[in-house]
Protein backbone atom coordinates (compact mmCIF):
# COMPACT_ATOMS: atom_id res chain seq x y z
CA UNK A 1 0.00 0.00 0.00
CA UNK A 2 1.43 3.40 -0.95
CA UNK A 3 1.84 6.25 1.50
CA UNK A 4 -0.45 9.26 0.97
CA UNK A 5 1.45 12.21 -0.49
CA UNK A 6 1.73 15.40 1.56
CA UNK A 7 -0.83 18.09 0.88
CA UNK A 8 0.47 21.03 -1.13
CA UNK A 9 -0.74 24.63 -0.74
CA UNK A 10 -1.71 24.42 -4.43
CA UNK A 11 -4.02 21.41 -3.93
CA UNK A 12 -7.77 22.01 -4.03
CA UNK A 13 -9.49 22.21 -0.68
CA UNK A 14 -10.63 18.88 0.72
CA UNK A 15 -14.36 18.41 1.17
CA UNK A 16 -15.37 19.60 4.61
CA UNK A 17 -18.77 19.91 6.25
CA UNK A 18 -17.70 23.26 7.68
CA UNK A 19 -16.38 24.59 4.39
CA UNK A 20 -12.89 25.50 5.62
CA UNK A 21 -9.71 23.53 6.28
CA UNK A 22 -6.70 24.84 8.20
CA UNK A 23 -3.47 22.88 7.80
CA UNK A 24 -0.36 23.71 9.84
CA UNK A 25 2.70 23.00 7.70
CA UNK A 26 5.81 21.67 9.44
CA UNK A 27 8.25 24.55 9.92
CA UNK A 28 5.93 26.80 7.91
CA UNK A 29 2.62 28.63 7.71
CA UNK A 30 -1.00 27.76 8.36
CA UNK A 31 -2.67 27.02 5.02
CA UNK A 32 -6.34 28.06 5.05
CA UNK A 33 -8.60 26.71 2.29
CA UNK A 34 -12.28 27.11 1.63
CA UNK A 35 -15.05 29.53 2.46
CA UNK A 36 -13.69 31.62 5.34
CA UNK A 37 -13.71 35.18 6.65
CA UNK A 38 -10.53 36.78 7.94
CA UNK A 39 -11.03 39.49 10.56
CA UNK A 40 -8.65 41.74 12.49
CA UNK A 41 -8.95 42.02 16.27
CA UNK A 42 -11.48 44.85 15.90
CA UNK A 43 -13.76 42.78 13.68
CA UNK A 44 -12.79 44.50 10.42
CA UNK A 45 -12.71 42.13 7.49
CA UNK A 46 -9.35 41.55 5.78
CA UNK A 47 -9.69 40.74 2.08
CA UNK A 48 -7.51 37.68 1.47
CA UNK A 49 -7.83 38.04 -2.31
CA UNK A 50 -8.19 34.29 -2.80
CA UNK A 51 -9.76 31.09 -1.44
CA UNK A 52 -6.46 29.56 -0.27
CA UNK A 53 -4.05 31.59 1.85
CA UNK A 54 -0.95 31.05 3.97
CA UNK A 55 -0.97 32.68 7.40
CA UNK A 56 2.30 33.46 9.19
CA UNK A 57 3.20 31.36 12.25
CA UNK A 58 6.79 32.54 12.73
CA UNK A 59 6.07 36.23 13.37
CA UNK A 60 8.73 37.38 10.88
CA UNK A 61 6.55 38.06 7.80
CA UNK A 62 6.61 41.55 6.34
CA UNK A 63 2.98 41.16 5.19
CA UNK A 64 1.32 39.81 8.37
CA UNK A 65 -1.02 38.10 8.85
CA UNK A 66 0.01 36.49 5.55
CA UNK A 67 3.14 34.40 5.07
CA UNK A 68 5.93 35.77 2.88
CA UNK A 69 8.37 32.88 3.33
CA UNK A 70 10.39 34.57 6.08
CA UNK A 71 10.11 31.43 8.22
CA UNK A 72 12.74 29.79 5.98
CA UNK A 73 15.32 32.53 6.54
CA UNK A 74 14.50 32.77 10.25
CA UNK A 75 14.92 29.03 10.84
CA UNK A 76 11.39 28.73 12.23
CA UNK A 77 10.66 25.27 13.56
CA UNK A 78 7.26 23.89 14.51
CA UNK A 79 5.56 20.53 14.01
CA UNK A 80 2.56 20.01 11.77
CA UNK A 81 0.60 18.36 14.60
CA UNK A 82 0.70 18.83 18.36
CA UNK A 83 3.07 16.52 20.23
CA UNK A 84 0.28 15.71 22.68
CA UNK A 85 -3.48 16.34 22.78
CA UNK A 86 -4.69 19.56 24.33
CA UNK A 87 -6.32 18.94 27.73
CA UNK A 88 -9.29 21.11 26.74
CA UNK A 89 -9.97 18.87 23.73
CA UNK A 90 -10.08 15.78 25.95
CA UNK A 91 -12.41 17.48 28.44
CA UNK A 92 -14.72 18.59 25.62
CA UNK A 93 -14.84 15.07 24.12
CA UNK A 94 -15.66 13.56 27.52
CA UNK A 95 -18.42 16.11 28.13
CA UNK A 96 -19.91 15.42 24.69
CA UNK A 97 -19.89 11.66 25.38
CA UNK A 98 -21.65 12.21 28.71
CA UNK A 99 -24.21 14.43 27.00
CA UNK A 100 -24.86 11.70 24.39
CA UNK A 101 -25.48 9.17 27.17
CA UNK A 102 -22.29 7.14 26.59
Amino acid sequence: MSQPRPVSPDDPAPTSERGVTITPYRDGPLIVRGDFRLLDQDGNEIDPGRETIALCRCGKSGIKPFCDGSHKRAGFSAPSAPSRPRPAARILREAQREGDGH
